[in-house]
């Protein structure tokens, strides 16, 4: 079968994309570097993340979407995304090599008049500077002339009931007005709103702007929570009142950490050091402290509880509910419970944990048992903590039953559990 679009990287955006364009009628083939997730998706299996659910994944196989190796099958599509991810390297970084890798596997079978959108996390200035000239030097041909380029941010909200590829305006950022145009055709065959950019640099340091917004105002709620915990204030009724205002404010919750895909990016780390701005966001770096500093307050919030109720860290049993980073979700991309785990071990705590989307979980390199019966292994632990709240926990009864409840989401009923 002749694909009308490719996606590169069959990861927790390429899918939905794939999906998304599927069900409009675009026959769409996906490119993944990895044999065995290829192999997976192909035979029906839906990924471990939970991207797809399986009658997801039965539907879009039937519709005709197959998922290739093979980068020689990527040639003839009148469109390719790129949708690999980019985390962070140690130094903060993004990296930016799946990008690289991925720009190369399709130069070498690019076609005039193809239209190329990067939909992955990049610095501004990637489009034009970076995978432009991958395709560029690849191809032979010219971005602009020969075929369309531009840059579409993912504005994926995984899980939700309320937004989806069809109703979330898409932005567009073409190297040339036509570029522009080409790649805002091709999203609106699917997508009810597109706005488009002046350029791929406003639209790459859009998302930019979306992600980091996000990481700032968690950081200011979780260092809310921590003040009104030592001033013996409940910030979730603080919030509650706070978000009553109509105007000039919008409410965030606190929480053990900050998890998912949207990683907080600090344009200072730049993978063009002539144009290195020489100095950082200041909002972004501070944020990034804060919040990576959850997960340690968690794990002393827990041993400070055991020790008022006349019990040490050391020897406890520990039940920890939920290990993914988002509700009702199965992908553990970023969650803070594998830091929590580990730092609660190094304190001498026995660990189980209960998850109704994980089976198997490690933290630290090593297993943790999961606990099958909950209520029971609730009443059996000496600290129970909450670090997602799925729909499926009945936070009431588990409160009735665990000896100690830490909730870290404030989903707990007034009065049944310490909240953060």
């Amino acid at each position: 079968m002749r694909a009308d679009l490719t996606v590169i990287g069959l990861g927790h955006s390429g899918l939905p994309l794939a999906q998304a364009a599927t069900a409009a009628g675009i026959r769409t083939v996906g490119h993944d570097p990895r044999p065995g997730t290829v192999g997976e998706l192909n035979a029906g299996r839906p990924p471990a993340d939970g991207s797809l659910s399986a009658a997801e994944l039965r539907r879009l196989l039937a519709c005709g979407f197959r998922a290739t190796a093979d980068p020689t099958q990527l040639g003839g599509a009148r469109t390719a995304v790129i949708c690999v991810d980019t985390p962070l390297r140690a130094d903060g970084a993004l990296d930016l090599g799946p990008v690289r890798d991925a720009a190369h596997t399709l130069a070498a079978v690019l076609r005039p008049r193809t239209t190329v959108v990067l939909e992955s996390t990049v610095y501004p200035g990637s489009t034009e500077e970076f995978v432009r000239t991958v395709l560029e030097d690849g191809s032979g041909l010219r971005a602009g002339r020969d075929f369309h380029l531009a840059y579409a941010p993912s504005r994926l909200d995984p899980g939700s009931r309320a937004y989806g590829y069809a109703n979330v305006p898409r932005v567009i950022g073409g190297l040339t007005p036509a570029c522009t145009e080409a790649a805002a055709a091709f999203y609106g065959r699917f997508t009810e709103k597109v706005v488009r950019a002046r350029g791929p640099r406003e639209a790459e340091t859009a998302q930019l702007l979306e992600v980091n917004y996000r990481q700032v105002n968690i950081a200011l709620v979780n260092e809310m929570a921590v003040f009104c915990h030592d001033i013996g204030v409940d910030v979730w009724d603080v919030i509650r009142c706070a978000e009553t205002k109509p105007f000039g404010f919008q409410a965030f919750r606190p929480g053990p950490g900050v998890g998912g895909h949207s990683v907080p990016v600090d344009p200072n780390h730049l993978s063009y050091p002539s144009r290195a701005l020489g100095y950082p966001l200041r909002m972004v770096e501070l944020a990034r402290q804060v919040n990576t500093r959850m997960p340690r307050y968690v794990s002393q919030r827990a041993a400070a509880l055991l020790n008022e109720h006349g019990k040490s860290a050391r020897g406890a049993r520990v039940l920890l509910l939920g290990v993914t980073y988002k509700a009702d979700l199965a992908d553990q991309e970023g969650s803070p419970a594998g830091e929590i785990a580990t730092r609660l071990r190094d304190l001498g705590a026995q660990l189980s944990f209960h998850d109704p989307y994980v089976q198997r979980w490690s933290a630290g390199g090593r297993p943790v048992p999961r606990a099958e019966g909950l209520y029971e292994a609730a009443a059996e632990a000496d600290l129970t903590v909450l670090l997602q709240h799925h729909r499926t926990y009945d936070l009431q009864g588990l409160a009735a039953k665990a000896q100690l409840l830490l909730d870290t989401r404030g989903a707990s009923p007034t009065g049944a559990a310490h909240r953060l």
